[in-house]
């Protein structure tokens, strides 16, 4: 199966590790990855500034993907949400995507809609399956407890179509299952990481605290996302936090899906970024390696 990766502006900036370990640990799954090249911000931080330019940044996108002639897999949540909005709306409204078609003639471009969105847990809970999955893990781990932990964009608005229920997400968890490890519920895994407010505000490290605070007091060894924004609070800012708000409690491992996956699938730690992790994460990987 070949898909289009777009990664977006967190991922290519900051969050590399993300980008590594999935173009580490998809192509071992039986997924191609296709670059997209001259792709630019999806356009989701101006949504509420200027729409016209939001939808234009995200059909341009979408423009270039279907030149391809493949689907995308889009690694963060909120670039997925951008993508998916911006397409829900234009094929509701031909008026509106001929008007963003217009702009898009200057660089020869031209969005039809003839494309699917895939986020990350779709491909891999939807096209690859848990069976494959379980196939293709030689380290299974049964001595830890991971906390999934979805963020927002990933599970809401259900208006639209999101990779998971909004109410009662299970993807994850059962994705978690399948490597052998043990999760279960707890109220926060839906709420917000705090995110959206971090150029605003402390109280996004606050929220960030509590959730990190909540999961580590239901005796979970470790974290696991698939969103950018969400490893950036919860991984980068824990220390900060700690030193910030004299929360010297926390501490809390957080990982990225693919690089739980990859571990499970027997790929070298140094292959799957796992370096860059600035969390605690050192007891997981003793884990994978008794």
């Amino acid at each position: 199966m070949k898909l289009a990766l777009y990664l977006g502006c967190a991922i290519s900036t900051e969050q590399y590790g993300y980008e590594i370990c999935a173009r580490e640990v998809l192509p071992r799954m039986g997924i191609e990855l296709e670059d997209v090249e001259e792709a630019s911000c999806c356009g989701y931080p101006l949504r509420g500034i200027n729409t016209l330019l939001w939808l234009y940044l995200a059909t341009r996108n979408m423009a270039l993907i279907e030149k391809k002639k493949i689907d995308a897999i889009v690694l963060c949540n909120g670039c997925h949400l951008s993508l998916t909005e911006a397409k829900t709306m234009l094929d509701k409204d031909p008026e509106l995507k001929d008007q963003i078609n217009s702009f898009l003639e200057e660089e020869g471009l031209r969005y039809s809609g003839n494309i699917k969105i895939r986020h990350t847990l779709q491909v891999l809970y939807d096209d690859i399956g848990l069976d494959r999955i379980k196939e293709l893990v030689v380290r299974p781990i049964k001595n830890l407890k991971l906390a999934a932990f979805y963020g927002c964009h990933a599970i809401r608005p259900s208006s639209i179509g999101r990779p998971d229920d909004s109410i009662n997400p299970h993807k994850m968890e059962e994705l978690i299952q399948a490597i052998g490890a043990k999760t279960e519920y707890y109220p926060e895994r839906v709420e917000c990481c705090g995110a959206g407010l971090l150029a605003y505000s402390m109280t996004s490290l606050k929220l960030a605290a509590l959730r990190l605070k909540a999961i580590q007091s239901y005796g979970f060894d470790g974290i696991v996302t698939c969103c950018p924004y969400c490893f950036k609070m919860l991984d980068a800012k824990q220390q900060f936090i700690k030193q910030t708000l004299g929360e010297e409690s926390i501490d809390m491992p957080v990982l990225y899906h693919f690089q739980l996956l990859g571990l499970a699938m027997g790929v070298e730690e140094e292959k799957l970024a796992l370096n860059l992790n600035l969390s605690p994460i050192d007891r997981v990987l003793e884990s994978f390696r008794k």
